[in-house]
C-alpha cells in the first residue's frame, strides 16, 4: 500500500478564530526566503514588510506581530501573505516555526508571549 503524505496545512495551525474578517489580513514578506505555514513574523519598521520573527535585534523584525497562514515561496520577491494579525484566535504550538535564531525554550517561550499579547493564543492542541 502506497503511503501518502502531506505537507501543513493552515488548518495544521489555526485552531480557532473569532471572525476572519478581523483576525486576518494580507501582508507583504521580505524577499529572500520560502516561508513555510505556520512561521512566526515579525514587522521591520522602516518597510512594514515582514520577515520570520528573530530572537533578537533591532530592526522590529524581533517582536513576534504575526503567524503565516499559507506557504509562501519569496525567494525571488517580495511576496502578498495571509497572515492571523489580531486575535482573539488559537494556534498550535506544535505547527508554529521560528526563525533559527529561536534556538531553546526560553525564546520560544517568549515568542509565545509576545504572540499572547496581540490576542493569539499557542496552545498544545491536536
Amino acid at each position: 500500500m502506497t503511503v501518502l503524505t502531506q505537507p501543513p496545512s493552515m488548518g495544521d495551525v489555526l485552531k480557532y478564530e473569532l471572525n476572519p474578517n478581523f483576525t486576518r489580513e494580507t501582508i507583504t514578506l521580505l524577499a529572500g526566503t520560502a516561508y513555510p505555514v505556520g512561521a512566526v513574523l515579525g514587522r521591520i519598521t522602516a518597510s512594514g514588510k515582514y520577515k520570520l520573527s528573530t530572537s533578537g535585534g533591532s530592526d522590529g523584525g524581533q517582536n513576534a506581530a504575526a503567524v503565516l497562514l499559507y506557504a509562501t515561496d519569496a525567494r525571488a520577491a517580495d511576496q502578498d501573505a495571509v497572515v492571523i494579525l489580531h486575535g482573539p484566535a488559537i494556534v498550535s504550538k506544535a505547527a508554529l516555526v521560528f526563525d533559527a535564531t529561536v534556538d531553546d525554550a526560553a525564546k520560544t517561550a517568549n515568542k509565545h508571549g509576545q504572540l499572547a499579547a496581540l490576542g493569539i493564543i499557542p496552545r498544545d492542541t491536536a
